[in-house]
């Protein structure tokens, strides 16, 4: 298996998009969750993460500089009990509504598809941590179209249990630059974790991102035993 620095993945790219992480910290006793958005629009670059509950929102960062926003204005992250739901979009919700229903995470994802924003047709990645008796298993999603054409959804599932500590799994919405912009292609990507406070680890990840396309992260470590969080968000604009 091919396995990368979180550093050296994100500075790959200088532009991912959107990117979902999660993994076991390097001591386990954490799990570690991390969600960024990039953008390359006005409209895109003009947004901020706030909390929110156990969760975040996006919100405009200046109100007369929104023009659209559909897609942009969304919950990344919410919580369940003890399950943590991360997306790009407001597939967030449902998840959160289905789930509460018994539903699985996969069978909520059914009603959705990627976004509609031709031609790009952005994919919808998501994520789920579920913390139980000190353990953690999670799972991914990524919707998208085959090979950018609407007629067809592609829906691919990743469930990951008793993960290694020290190691994360890494989903975004783009493989870099091109007109239209290529989507994310094959199994979520393993990434080596440093053994890093959440604070080092945020500024860790802020600082490996694209100056100018990075907007706005959001990291959280979870303990295993207590379901106690700690919560980081930075956003570019202030």
């Amino acid at each position: 298996m091919n396995m990368v620095s979180l550093q050296e993945e994100l500075q790959s790219l200088a532009y991912h998009g959107r990117g979902i992480l999660i993994g076991k910290s390097a001591d386990g006793e954490k799990a570690v969750v991390a969600y960024f958005i990039m953008g390359r629009s006005e409209n895109s670059r003009n947004r901020i993460f706030v909390e929110d509950g156990d969760g975040i929102r996006t919100q405009a960062f200046d109100e007369s500089k929104m023009s659209d926003p559909h897609l942009i204005i969304y919950s990344p992250v919410r919580v369940l009990g003890n399950k943590t739901i991360i997306t790009n979009g407001d597939q967030t919700d449902t998840i959160y509504e289905g789930m509460d229903r018994q539903l699985t995470f996969e069978q909520t994802l059914r009603s959705r598809e990627f976004e509609d924003d031709a031609p790009i047709y952005t994919p919808r990645i998501s994520g789920i941590i579920h913390r139980e008796d000190g353990k953690m298993n999670f799972a991914l999603s990524i919707l998208k179209s085959a090979e950018g054409d609407p007629s067809s959804c592609e829906r691919f599932t990743f469930a990951f249990c008793d993960p290694l500590k020290g190691r994360a799994k890494f989903i975004h919405t783009y493989n870099g630059s091109g007109d239209p912009l290529p989507s994310f292609e094959g199994e979520p990507k393993t990434l080596l974790l440093p053994d890093a406070s959440l604070d080092e680890m945020t500024d860790l990840i802020w600082n490996s991102l694209n100056a100018d396309n990075k907007v706005s992260l959001f990291v959280r470590f979870i303990d295993l035993k207590s379901g106690e969080t700690e919560t980081r968000i930075v956003n570019k604009n202030q």
